[in-house]
C-alpha cells in the first residue's frame, strides 16, 4: 500500500521528465527551469540536501556534487551519464527510493552480477544514480565510482533532491571544492582539465572572478 501511495505521489514528475527541458543553475542553490513550451520557474534548494549532476555532455561538467542544507558543497566526483539515444532527463527530482543491491531489469548483466549496486532512483522510469563505469555512457542512468557511489548512499535520504542539468556547474562551486582539498592529480579526467583552463570561477557574493591558470590550484577531482 505504502509502495502504491509513493507512486501515485510521483506520477506528475514523470510526466515532466524529457531532454528538452532546460535547468539552468544560477547560483549554488538557485535554478531556472524551463520546460518544453518555454515556461520558466525559479527553485530554491536553500536549506535543503541536495545533489547536482551536470551531465557528461557537451557545455556540461561530466559531474556530481552533494550540498548539505548548509550550502556546503562537501563532496564531488566524476560520472558518465546517458548516451545518444538514451539521454538522461533534465530537471529537478528527489530520491524516490533506494537499493544497495541491484540489476537492471531492462538491461541485465548477462554473467548474473548487479550492475546497479548503490542506486538512488529519482525517476519512475528507472533512472538512477549508481555505482558505475564512469568511463561509459549508460542507458539513461548515472554512473558513479564505487567510493563515490557509496557515499552518496548512505548520505541521502528520500527528502534528497537531485538537480540534474546540462549546464556547467562547477564555476559555482570552485571555492568550496578548493576549500575541502580538491586539487588536480593524475586520475583527473581529460575533460575536467580541459574545462578548467577556460573556466571562470564565481566567488561566494562577489562578481566572477579571474580564471585561475595554474593547475596546481585548481579544484577538480
Amino acid at each position: 500500500m505504502m509502495l502504491l501511495s509513493l507512486a501515485a505521489a510521483n506520477a506528475k514528475v514523470d510526466k515532466s521528465e524529457n531532454t528538452r527541458s532546460r535547468v539552468i543553475p544560477l547560483s549554488k542553490t538557485e535554478f531556472a527551469v524551463i520546460d518544453d513550451h518555454g515556461k520558466e520557474k525559479k527553485i530554491s534548494l536553500k536549506g535543503k540536501d541536495f545533489i547536482v549532476v551536470s551531465l557528461r555532455e557537451k557545455g556540461a561538467d561530466g559531474a556530481a556534487y552533494a550540498v548539505d542544507r548548509d550550502g556546503v558543497v562537501w563532496w564531488a566526483a566524476p560520472i558518465s551519464s546517458g548516451a545518444k539515444g538514451h539521454e538522461t532527463p533534465s530537471g529537478i527530482f528527489r530520491v524516490l527510493r533506494k537499493e544497495r543491491y541491484y540489476m537492471s531489469k531492462a538491461h541485465p548483466n548477462p554473467k548474473g552480477v548487479n550492475n546497479m549496486d548503490f542506486s538512488l532512483f529519482f525517476t519512475n522510469r528507472g533512472h538512477a544514480i549508481h555505482m558505475g563505469n564512469t568511463n561509459a555512457m549508460s542507458h539513461g542512468c548515472i554512473h558513479v565510482g564505487k567510493k563515490g557511489a557509496n557515499t552518496m548512499f548512505n548520505w541521502a535520504t528520500h527528502k534528497t533532491k537531485v538537480v540534474v542539468t546540462r549546464e556547467h556547474y562547477l564555476p559555482f562551486v570552485y571555492y568550496d571544492l578548493q576549500k575541502v582539498g580538491y586539487r588536480v592529480n593524475k586520475k583527473t579526467p581529460a575533460h575536467i582539465k580541459a574545462y578548467l583552463k577556460k573556466m571562470v570561477p564565481i566567488q561566494p557574493h562577489m562578481p566572477a572572478a579571474a580564471p585561475e591558470n595554474d593547475a596546481s590550484h585548481s579544484t577538480v577531482f
